[in-house]
């Protein structure tokens, strides 16, 4: 009787499961029920909600319960881009704190998840099969059932023999005779016998093949038996499976009387721990004090235990990308800048990918396509959040430190422009990606609000007319500090107002302008003048443009013109990059990431130029900077102008000292951010580190590599890291404590030139890298750990690793006019034995001349003797001369 009870509830529970998948069938093929929907989770979303599939969810385990507010931070954070947004209302509505998700494993619904939006479905498919079967059988049966369920191990049976060990016997191999032994030996009359070697030339040798038979071997026929048996399974269980369910207990806390209190308040057994434990107690109070004892020890010392050359964690992680199919499609991205005080907000600049001939051809269509710079937020990667209009393609383009609401750019046409875009201000702030989290990028939260869908196109507020401004593309631009400022003469001066008030740019037209963004100094006009005009400025605002440097508007002109002249006084050099000491890094500002409030900044067309005479000259500024140019020169030159005494007019200096060590234009001049002397520059196919001070050279300089080199960038946590752009897409990481002859990674961004980086700190804990292309795509990488963590004293070791190179450079340049003058002292001493041998020679031919005539009239005394004693000479007659 038991053996048919446990078949008619396996019979039950198959039914009821048939049941159950014909109506998963038929609700498939008819659409999924109301009380379901079906889902696409990406597999970053997987992670974040502990659903990966067949892993954290399988077919055996296919539920798991999500928290409500879980999944509305998420849509909050992610926006448009959160796999729960088609369902958002659906959500927002459910009435419980908890939401049951499906491991959909054979795509019933069309998709690999669902999720079950109302609680009755919920609670029925938390519900196990054995639950539902014990509510309508009754308590014996249940019982049955479980006895049933737990099988026992079946035991071992007795071996039956069918004759195949027979066969086994016979297919293995045994000996049937002893084996042989031979001993091979040499004859006993060639022991000791002497050897005698000969060549023998391989070539007569002939290998003729033949077949011997007496190694011939027959293969004799091999007997193998097949026996046939039937097919068998076994399966075996020792566990019964149940459905998994939620366990809570709910305990009432256990209170003492208030007499059981005094009692025991009262005992002496409680005076006496008190009295034995207060000197240890004191003395963890005391520890406690000194030292956080509850400090993870382990993981201090894996961020002080110096990381170079690991494997884990040094590879650069993608995070986005930014591209725009109508504003940046078959253009290149010239130049990329991060906000300094809203988080997750990048502005790019994109041009043209046009020659110059090209340009000229295609220059009426370009006037109706004007340039744009875009603004990118983390949280909507697909529509930028803000254009900027331009009157040309823009190379550079920089935020001023004061203000980070004025934007100053460079132009191709040689042109400086500034834009305001403080009334926009607001749609930045709310549309940021929340990056500056202490724990993750999705710190801040995104408002459910309606999506914008038009862009707003910002007109900028003030151009410099062409014929004041640079007659080449400017190629850098930077602001200076707001503490000093700079006169007609390059004098720098006190600031007053505390305020960024002047840029600087350069071109290749030779010459590098300073300007002001003040109105000039006019003539004292009244009050009521002013407030007309103010009026009249007010009015006239056609294009909602604001008023900020109206004063300015194509009547800009730089306030000093520096020209570069030559060191050997013929012709001028063409900057493309320059580095000022004083200049600020392009790094975030702590207290604009932090949300403290900016100090008032006063507005520009309220200040003025003021006299030089009522400002104090700061002796501590430097005025010396360097310069890359376009023939691959390192300049070092002054920006103060010099007066000539005769004619009365002003005129820059020639530089210090200029070295020529790359082969093209110099792309990159970056002073390091911790160390104010050392200087980065980037040419063609090298580049070098130099050291402000030192007029040898540079300290280092790279190898000549195969690919060009596009730019570099100094990384801003690490002192001894920095990045190198390479023309076929790869990014170069160098590290000056791991290695110096060769990156210590390399990594493909893009098929494409890299055209721009930018790295930007996000936290102590994160960094974001932002990297563009020829192709007009802008990456977005993560730094992993390895870069972003300086290891112990790393900057004290840098600084000595540049302090040695400075030693070898000095070195060698003294070793170098040691050995010059070696050489002159060795010429010298040759020369001076050459006149010596000289003077001897000479000596040594009158000598032998001398020595010669005397041997010949010795010779004619003996000739003559012999003629006169033989009689064939007589007095009179005198020898022939021969």
């Amino acid at each position: 009787m038991s053996a048919k009870k446990p078949r008619s509830n396996v019979n039950k529970q198959k039914d009821k499961k048939n049941e159950v998948l014909s109506a998963e069938e038929s609700s498939a093929e008819t659409g999924h029920p109301d009380h379901i929907f079906p889902l696409v989770l990406t597999s970053a979303t997987q992670e974040l909600f502990g659903c990966r599939a067949d892993e954290d969810v399988t077919g055996d385990d296919p539920y798991r319960l999500l928290k409500k507010e879980d999944i509305i931070q998420d849509m909050k954070t992610r926006a448009a881009i959160s796999d729960f947004s088609p369902i958002k209302q659906a959500i927002l509505d459910y009435p419980e704190d908890e939401i049951l998700l499906v491991f959909d494993r054979d795509f019933t619904y069309g998709q690999s998840f669902y999720l079950v939006l109302t609680v009755d479905a919920k609670e029925s498919m938390l519900r196990s099969p054995a639950e539902v079967d014990g509510e309508e059988e009754e308590e014996g049966e249940s019982e049955d059932l479980s006895e049933i369920m737990v099988q026992k191990t079946p035991e071992p049976q007795a071996w039956v023999s069918l004759g195949s060990e027979r066969e086994i016997e016979d297919e293995s191999l045994m000996d049937t005779r002893p084996k042989l032994c031979y001993k091979v030996s040499r004859l006993r009359r060639e022991t000791g016998a002497p050897l005698h070697f000969s060549d023998y030339s391989t070539e007569c040798v002939e290998c003729s093949p033949y077949q011997d038979s007496s190694f011939s071997t027959r293969r004799m026929e091999r007997a193998s038996g097949v026996q046939a048996v039937p097919v068998t399974s076994s399966s075996s269980s020792q566990t019964v499976w149940k459905h998994k369910r939620n366990m809570w207990t709910q305990y009432q806390p256990r209170v003492l009387d208030e007499e059981e209190k005094e009692n025991i308040l009262l005992s002496k057994n409680l005076k006496n721990f008190l009295n034995s434990v207060t000197l240890r107690v004191e003395v963890a109070i005391q520890q406690n004090i000194i030292m956080n004892m509850f400090v993870d020890d382990w993981r201090d010392l894996a961020e002080e235990v110096p990381v170079l050359g690991g494997k884990a964690n040094t590879q650069l992680k993608k995070y986005q990308s930014f591209t725009d199919l109508n504003h940046s499609k078959n253009k290149t991205i010239s130049y990329i800048n991060w906000h300094p005080a809203v988080s997750g907000v990048i502005a790019v600049a994109v041009r043209e990918r046009l020659s110059y001939e090209e340009r000229i051809d295609s220059s009426t269509k370009l006037l109706l396509n004007p340039a744009l710079i875009l603004f990118w937020s983390f949280s909507d990667p697909i529509n930028p959040q803000l254009m900027l209009e331009c009157p040309d393609d823009v190379f550079c383009f920089e935020f001023c430190p004061s203000d980070p609401n004025i934007i100053a750019g460079g132009c191709m046409n040689g042109q400086v422009v500034l834009w305001d875009i403080s009334a926009h201000m607001e749609r930045l702030q709310g549309a940021r990606a929340g990056v500056g989290g202490k724990n993750n990028l999705h710190g801040n939260t995104l408002l459910f609000e309606d999506e914008v869908t038009d862009t707003p196109v910002v007109r900028y507020c003030a151009v410099s007319g062409i014929e004041n401004g640079h007659k080449a593309p400017v190629t850098d631009i930077q602001w200076l500090p707001d503490t000093f400022e700079v006169s007609r003469t390059g004098i720098p001066l006190e600031n007053k107002n505390q305020t960024s008030v002047q840029i600087v740019t350069c071109a290749p037209d030779c010459c590098v302008m300073f300007w002001d963004l003040r109105a000039p100094r006019v003539v004292s006009q009244s009050q009521i003048d002013r407030k007309q005009k103010t009026e009249e400025k007010i009015l006239d605002n056609p294009h909602g443009v604001p008023n900020t440097f109206k004063h300015l508007d194509l009547t800009w002109k730089p306030l000093i013109r520096v020209t570069l002249p030559k060191v050997d006084g013929r012709g001028e050099y063409s900057p493309m990059k320059l580095s000022l000491r004083e200049s600020l890094f392009n790094s975030p500002s702590e207290k604009f990431l932090a949300g403290e409030e900016r100090p008032e900044v006063l507005q520009y067309s309220q200040l003025s130029v003021p006299s030089p005479k009522n400002s104090q000259q700061l002796e501590d500024i430097s005025s010396k900077f360097y310069v890359g140019t376009e023939d691959g020169e390192i300049v070092y030159t002054d920006w103060k102008l010099e007066k000539d005494n005769e004619s009365g007019r002003l005129f820059s200096p020639k530089p210090t000292h200029c070295f020529r060590v790359h082969d093209g234009l110099v792309n990159t001049v970056l002073r390091s951010p911790f160390f104010k002397d050392i200087i980065l520059s980037v040419g063609l196919w090298n580049f070098a580190i130099w050291k402000e001070g030192v007029t040898n050279g540079p300290i280092l300089q790279s190898p000549y590599s195969q690919k060009n080199c596009t730019l570099g960038f100094w990384s801003l946590t690490r002192p001894a890291v920095f990045f190198i752009g390479k023309e076929d897409g790869n990014l170069e990481i160098w590290d000056l404590l791991e290695k110096t002859h060769e990156p210590s990674q390399t990594h493909t961004i893009t098929t494409a030139p890299i055209t721009c980086i930018k790295p930007w700190v996000i936290s102590v804990k994160q960094q974001l890298l932002a990297v563009s292309d020829h192709l007009g795509t802008l990456h977005i990488l993560e730094v992993p750990r390895r870069l972003l963590h300086p290891s112990s004293k790393e900057k004290l070791n840098v600084s000595m690793y540049f302090e040695k190179e400075v030693e070898r450079l000095i070195y060698f340049e003294k070793r170098q006019e040691m050995r010059a003058k070696e050489k002159r002292e060795m010429d010298a001493e040759e020369q001076r034995r050459k006149m010596e041998i000289g003077a001897v020679s000479m000596k040594s031919v009158k000598e032998a001349e001398q020595d010669e005539l005397k041997e010949w009239e010795e010779y004619r005394k003996l000739e003559n003797l012999l003629l006169k004693n033989m009689g064939l000479l007589t007095e009179s007659h005198d020898p022939v001369e021969s």
